[in-house]
């Protein structure tokens, strides 16, 4: 099936939902998906402020270790995408927590609904706001 990704941008503070970001990739692994919604997301924290600190929470064990530089990165591909969101803010600036899928229900929504939306003949992307 189609792969989606979805990412859900929080203010570090307040917790409130600042940004929304998920997209349909076609056939994809769930490597590629979630290694995409964390490049959505910090894009968007880096269009808004490029010195932020950062804590990103993912469900993506894999995703938090190779990031966080604890494991290596074999394959291609994922170094790619590693290296695409390692260039959006200073290494220094992110932190990686994993965390359980059941405290990611928000993003893997975002995921379905860019999967609905681009079924239902969409372009399976969301941007808000």
């Amino acid at each position: 099936g189609h792969a989606a990704y979805g990412a859900v941008v929080r203010h570090g503070e307040t917790g409130e939902v600042v940004a929304e970001r998920a997209g349909v990739l076609g056939h994809a692994t769930n490597n590629v998906a979630e290694y995409n919604g964390l490049i959505a997301a910090l894009t968007f924290v880096a269009s808004v402020d490029p010195d932020a600190l950062v804590e990103v929470r993912m469900d993506s064990k894999l995703v938090v270790e190779q990031m966080s530089g604890r494991w290596q990165i074999k394959h291609p591909d994922m170094r790619v995408l590693a290296m695409q969101a390692r260039e959006l803010l200073p290494y220094r600036n992110v932190t990686y927590t994993w965390i359980p899928r059941a405290d990611n229900v928000h993003a893997d929504a975002l995921a379905n609904e860019a999967l609905d939306s681009h079924l239902a003949g969409g372009s399976g992307l969301i941007e808000r706001p």
